[in-house]
């Protein structure tokens, strides 16, 4: 379980890749990750007090579909000048190491590296399952990385909401909506996505939504890895 009044927590990552289209050839079942972003929210003040961003350069499908850029405004040369899923993966680990040590933070999942009794729990926050439970599953048992196991649970908001509010989202910006807030941004955008997924789990906190782990992913530590190897 994770109290409400614990500190912080992480939204996203999220993934941008190929999107389902009726008529759409350049579809993957899956997609593939092109953006990574993630925001740590004080659960506290509400304030954003890192972020995370980088994009990810596609390896077998480099060119980017029209339709791809189109929803997501994400240029080609961006995800040109982006690096490998494996080396996104080690800057992500780096920035949780770093926010661990400055803000004395373990996760939910029992990962943690600080044995201080002043650590504050945290947890990530998503969108669906689908950004943590599959695509980044698939594309790291597929190029056969090393996945850190902080990365094996999460909290899938949307679930969150439909149960703490007793109706269907339409979409994260329909919650937002309905919640008497305004989606900041660009929709679809990665890290715009991040940042306003933080900002609906601190309104259905102040709301008292008891925020708790949906999804655990049960893998084996020799097989993913962990926070030390990214």
């Amino acid at each position: 379980m994770i109290d409400p009044v614990l500190r912080f927590k992480l939204a996203g990552p999220t993934f941008e890749g190929a999107v389902k289209r009726k008529g759409c050839r350049e579809w993957r079942p899956r997609g593939w990750p092109v953006e990574f972003p993630a925001v740590l929210l004080n659960t506290s003040t509400g304030e954003i007090e890192s972020e995370f961003h980088a994009y990810v350069q596609p390896q077998e499908h480099p060119i980017l579909s029209e339709f791809c850029v189109e929803l997501t405004g994400i240029k080609q040369a961006q995800v040109d000048e982006g690096v490998p899923l494996k080396i996104c993966l080690s800057q992500f680990c780096k920035w949780i190491q770093k926010i661990q040590q400055q803000k004395k933070i373990t996760f939910a999942s029992g990962v943690a590296d600080l044995s201080t009794s002043e650590v504050k729990l945290c947890a990530f926050v998503t969108w669906s399952d689908w950004d943590l439970g599959v695509c980044l599953e698939y594309e790291c048992k597929r190029k056969q990385l090393l996945k850190p196991v902080f990365l094996n649970s999460w909290i899938d908001l949307r679930v969150t909401y439909k149960i703490f509010y007793k109706r269907k989202p339409k979409g994260l910006s329909g919650a937002l909506q309905e919640v008497g807030l305004e989606f900041l941004g660009r929709e679809h955008s990665g890290l715009d996505d991040s940042r306003n997924t933080a900002l609906l789990a601190w309104k259905m906190i102040r709301d008292g939504c008891f925020m708790k782990i949906t999804r655990p992913l049960k893998k084996e530590k020799e097989k993913f890895g962990s926070l030390e190897k990214p």
